[in-house]
């Protein structure tokens, strides 16, 4: 049983991993889309490169920090498994919306995704979590496992969807971006039966006794604590990695020599790189901090966070290079792109599906949705903030913000490193490992890992 996965996992994974494919598919063309002009062959909007990263940082922001809202809908009406059946009605009526030539339609798709994302998001990692029982050893590698799938459909996206809509038009990339959210809700509904025991609606009293207006105990009033400063490095960890989708996506259009073997690789199927690493490097990196946990060796998630935050911020030292190498006058070599992605994906590796585990284990049973609904909307405030570092890079110059990107996140990471065993005391124990059976019929069917 030790090896084994819940089967509910397989229908979440193919689930979010064709929703991610909708996510990212769109993301890949957006910002081109906004920036290309209004004549030519394939058209976009004439936008300039500072009001489309604008718009990228809102965009991005809002589809998480809508996580909260869904996050309350969920334990307050309808549960997480509804509301992520909502979410994705939502999310295909927005891919079609984009699908129009009209402004108008571009606007509702943006305010339906916002707001199926926000419904979706934080709602299926709940469930993911709510498969495990309390200190499963198998949780975090289970996240992981998830997080590939996660990373299937950013990886494909860019290649169908990013190809499609930069080379041909943009919004027949915009509608295969929604078929492959409608394909992820049939995958749901079909999945229901190894879903019964997760992400239904807890009444509040089930939750907290008879009592409804309970606080917080001293224990849970610390873990939130510790929560609060994940957060904060979530905010920071993505605003440096959401550089991919903008500055470093126009970067890589502009500065980047995209010539292999006498071919131009258009700029959108570069999405797919982090994404690869991804699905390639995601069960190695899990299985050495398991390695590491079976012989003792520190492996608290705060510790992983700090230690992801640093990697992920050494990938810009390699962007930086490439920097200078532009800076004389020639286009930098692929080499340093590819160099920047691997870095920030083995840090990202470390940081993202631990934190999502993190969460489900320190957040109060009453409060899961709303504080996984926080913790995408500090992701989305990561987001924002990556916008508003694209923006700067226009004036600043993208060598001086590729280096303050390199230097913060390596500080920052030195910085938890001397405070993280203080902060892991606040856990009071919560990721402390309990070897237990499942017992039949808590989890459903089980699958080999």
């Amino acid at each position: 049983m030790k090896n084994r996965h819940p089967k509910g996992l397989v229908v979440l994974f193919f689930t979010e991993m064709w929703e991610r494919f909708s996510f990212y598919g769109m993301r890949a063309i957006f910002v081109l889309y906004m920036t290309r002009e209004t004549m030519g062959q394939n058209p976009g909007m004439g936008w300039d490169n500072t009001e489309a990263l604008a718009l990228y940082g809102w965009y991005t922001m809002l589809v998480y920090v809508m996580a909260i809202p869904g996050g309350i809908i969920a334990d307050r009406l309808l549960g997480q498994k509804k509301t992520v059946f909502l979410g994705g009605l939502l999310i295909i009526a927005g891919q079609f919306a984009l699908a129009f030539n009209s402004h108008i339609a571009f606007y509702a798709g943006l305010v339906l995704l916002i707001s199926g994302v926000g419904c979706l998001k934080p709602n299926i990692s709940s469930m993911v979590g709510g498969l495990y029982r309390e200190g499963d050893s198998r949780r975090d590698f289970g996240f992981t496992i998830f997080y590939i799938g996660i990373n299937i459909g950013a990886m494909t996206a860019p290649l169908i969807v990013g190809y499609i809509g930069n080379v041909y038009n943009w919004h027949l990339g915009f509608a295969l971006a929604g078929f492959g959210m409608l394909l992820g809700q049939v995958v749901y509904i079909w999945g229901q039966k190894y879903l019964k025991d997760v992400g239904n609606l807890v009444p509040v009293n089930k939750i907290e006794g008879t009592n409804k207006h309970v606080s917080l105990t001293k224990i849970e009033k610390d873990r939130i604590v510790v929560l609060l400063i994940s957060f904060l490095i979530v905010i920071i960890f993505w605003a440096a990695y959401e550089q991919a989708g903008g500055l470093m996506n126009l970067y890589t259009e502009e500065k980047i020599n995209r010539v292999v073997f006498g071919w131009e690789i258009p700029t959108a199927p570069f999405q797919f790189v982090p994404a690869f690493f991804v699905v390639v490097f995601g069960a190695p990196v899990a299985a050495y901090w398991h390695r590491r946990q079976r012989k003792g060796k520190e492996t608290s998630a705060l510790f992983k966070m700090a230690l992801g935050i640093m990697i992920t911020g050494s990938g810009f030292l390699m962007m930086s290079a490439a920097a200078l190498q532009a800076n004389t006058g020639m286009k930098a070599m692929l080499i340093f792109l590819i160099l920047s992605y691997w870095l920030q994906v083995i840090g990202e590796l470390s940081l993202s599906p631990v934190a999502l585990s993190f969460i489900t284990k320190l957040a109060p049973a009453k409060y899961s949705s709303i504080m996984m609904g926080v913790y995408f909307a500090a992701t989305g405030l990561g987001n924002k903030v990556a916008g508003l570092v694209g923006q700067i890079a226009q004036k600043a110059g993208e060598l001086e913000v590729f280096t303050g990107i390199f230097i913060f996140c390596v500080l920052f990471g030195l910085l938890l490193l001397v405070f993280f065993r203080k902060l892991k005391k606040l856990a009071h124990g919560a990721e402390d490992i309990k070897e237990e059976p499942l017992v039949e019929g808590e989890a459903q069917a089980v699958i080999e890992s």
